[in-house]
């Protein structure tokens, strides 16, 4: 047994405490060469430390280190995305005093629009997810005057010039049309300031309401406003996944 197996923690103990599997079925994973460590195949019986090691089971990164946290909010209209501001406005802290651990926010959303936001205090997958290398898709749900038409759909997906560059819409869906509004669903893979506002309002059809419903595989689902809940290892894993990490 070398000095790293003989000072860490048993593999199997962490992979249970990271809500991956129970010891018996960690063991089978390990056994079935399921579980890395570092990039190598991991050991029965191996020590690690959660802290440092890397350990990825069936390709996707496993969450270790105890003091990093992940948490999904539904920011409200209204709030500044920040976790202070020096005009007092509520911001982000307010739905954050009770957590254990410090976060900060991934990215931002504007005073007017809502939805999903992300809260961590994992530095190094923050800067993977904001970074426009990776361009995690966001999805918007949008309130929008006027019907839309088959050309301004199809300009959407093509692309539209803005004052700061090309913006196009990946995907778009039509969720309803009533009295002479649309509510749309629009996928971006891009997070400059006002994206999805500027580009609705260059092809006339300004948002009247705007709420974010994704982040990469993170989903709002039936998060109410102004709450936040804690990540699944499973979502963890998959940021990880998406960003390369």
């Amino acid at each position: 047994m070398n000095n790293a197996d003989a000072e860490g923690v048993r593999l199997q103990k962490v992979l249970s405490q990271a809500g991956i599997a129970s010891r018996r079925a960690a063991e089978e994973l390990i056994s079935r060469g399921k579980v890395k460590v570092n990039g190598e195949p991991a050991r029965l019986g191996q020590r690690v430390d959660p802290a440092k090691d890397v350990i990825h089971v069936s390709g996707k990164r496993v969450v270790t280190d105890v003091d990093k946290v992940y948490y999904a909010i539904n920011k409200p209209r209204g709030i500044v995305s920040t976790m202070e501001d020096d005009e007092g406005r509520p911001s982000l802290a307010n739905f954050a005093q009770g957590l254990d651990h410090r976060v900060f926010h991934v990215g931002r959303l504007d005073t007017d629009s809502e939805g999903l936001m992300l809260l961590t205090n994992d530095g190094e997958l923050a800067n993977r997810i904001m970074h426009p290398s990776h361009g995690l898709p966001k999805v918007y749900r949008a309130q929008v005057n006027g019907i839309m038409d088959r050309p301004t759909w199809n300009r959407l997906l093509k692309g539209v010039e803005l004052e700061d560059g090309l913006a196009k819409a990946e995907k778009l869906k039509i969720i309803d049309e009533h009295a002479g509004q649309s509510l749309i669903e629009i996928t971006m893979h891009e997070g400059r300031k006002h994206i999805v506002r500027r580009l609705m309002d260059e092809v006339g059809h300004h948002v009247s309401r705007l709420v974010r419903t994704e982040i990469g595989p993170i989903q709002l689902r039936n998060l109410k406003p102004g709450t936040l809940r804690r990540l699944t290892p499973n979502e963890v894993g998959e940021l990880f996944r998406e960003v390369g990490l």
